[in-house]
């Protein structure tokens, strides 16, 4: 008997359920948590333009050092986080953590102003973005696979994720907005007025959707080096490391040709920036439209382990494509096509893998991964380019030789982690 047939009227659908797959209860935590991700990546993005321009003052040949820097100090952070996370409440580690960075940007802002950018301050802040950007990310999906659960995750992580690509869209929007009337130095202030919003998002949130992970003011407990031992004791968590660390090693590889092309195929450094900007533009649209329309769907139909897959599978046609004519062209659309699956589809669904865990897993572990790990992958990529191209990239047939078994060792990653994910026993019990 229908609703209609028993006398009760069938409730209207709204726009949102129609677009998302998304139940009543949910749809302001839901809501809360797109603002949070919107206005923690418009942060991001307002400060990164000032960033680069650090590292112009920095020098190009400093560049390379500065991520190593970046990497050590990743590795001095990571016991400080599990130090925090091991003492104090889990409701108050991330607004503590995001506080913290706003602070910082004032007093970024408080030296620029008075100092102006001198090498030191330039070196010093390039370093800071970089770290500031995987942790506050890192931090929101932590609260994230606290909150939602393995089921809601499937269902709304793509939505959840195009709050992330239409802040990367609207950060770069505002910044050359404002930077007609405002100073430079003066973005900072911006940031922080976001990413306070990303902060009270966040309390909203957990007051609207408290989730299933415990108590909250539980601290998440264990030893500071949690994270990392977890990792290699876990089978899930060694496999998502692994996985994490084989797709920047490898993407990687791509993003040093396409700089390396660029150089010499593009002179002017007004034409280098136009094509970058398209670029991310194609991305970031293409990205959101399938967050908003397609992820739930396509985890839906092909599990995890599809969306798992199809970055390795895409790589793999991209170092064919490459090894056999390797012009801008090319490895631009390679790239465009990586970014795009790698937002809409991979990191939605390595993100699902979370939710499996322990409280403590879903902030010390994936706070390790996705900072030391993820820039260990990044450093590890740019020394073996550099070692094995000999400034040549893919027209070296060496780089394809060994960017394949890379390839190859990241499919079978994937596959297994997907394979993991559907035998754990959660998700079955679930």
């Amino acid at each position: 008997m229908t609703p209609s047939q028993s006398g009760q009227p069938e409730r209207r659908r709204t726009l949102m359920e129609r677009v998302v797959s998304v139940r009543p209860a949910e749809l302001s935590a839901l809501l809360a948590s797109f603002t949070m991700f919107f206005a923690l990546l418009s942060a991001y993005y307002i400060v990164r333009p000032v960033r680069d321009e650090m590292g112009v003052t920095v020098g190009k040949d400093a560049i390379h050092y500065l991520f190593s820097i970046v990497f050590v100090v990743m590795l001095a952070v990571v016991p400080v986080f599990g130090w925090i996370a091991s003492r104090f409440p889990r409701r108050i580690v991330l607004p503590a953590v995001y506080l913290i960075f706003v602070l910082n940007l004032v007093g970024f802002w408080v030296l620029l102003k008075s100092n102006g950018a001198g090498p030191l301050t330039a070196a010093s802040f390039f370093v800071w973005v970089s770290v500031f950007n995987l942790i506050v990310v890192s931090l929101f999906w932590s609260l994230m696979s606290e909150l939602w659960s393995h089921e809601e995750a499937k269902r709304l992580y793509g939505f959840i994720a195009a709050g992330g690509t239409a802040g990367s869209l609207a950060g770069p929007a505002l910044t050359q907005t404002l930077v007609a009337s405002l100073a430079p130095a003066d973005l900072l202030l911006v940031s922080a007025a976001l990413l306070t919003l990303a902060m009270i998002a966040a309390l909203v949130v957990r007051s609207v959707h408290p989730g299933a992970a415990g108590d909250d003011r539980a601290p998440a407990g264990g030893g500071i080096f949690d994270g990392a031992a977890k990792v290699f004791a876990s089978p899930l968590l060694g496999r998502i490391a692994l996985y994490v660390f084989l797709t920047n090693l490898v993407v990687t590889f791509f993003y040093m040709e396409q700089s390396r092309l660029v150089g010499a195929t593009i002179s002017d450094s007004a034409e280098r920036v136009a094509f970058f900007a398209n670029r991310d533009l194609i991305v970031g649209v293409a990205t959101l439209l399938i967050q908003v329309f397609g992820t739930a769907r396509v985890i839906d139909r092909f599990g995890v382990t599809g969306a798992l897959v199809a970055l390795p599978l895409t790589a793999t046609a991209g170092v064919l494509a490459l090894s056999y004519d390797p012009v801008l062209a090319v490895v631009a659309a390679v790239m465009v096509a990586e970014r795009v699956i790698g937002f809409a589809l991979t990191n939605p669904a390595v993100k699902i893998m979370y939710t499996l865990t322990a409280p403590d897993e879903k902030y010390k572990v994936q706070n390790f991964i996705d900072t030391v790990v993820y820039r260990g992958g990044d450093a590890a990529s740019g020394w073996v380019f550099a070692a094995i191209s000999g400034g040549a990239g893919f027209a070296s047939l060496l780089v394809a030789v060994v960017a394949m078994p890379l390839v190859a060792l990241w499919l079978w990653t994937a596959r297994d982690l997907g394979h993991t994910h559907r035998d754990h026993p959660k998700d079955s019990a679930e």
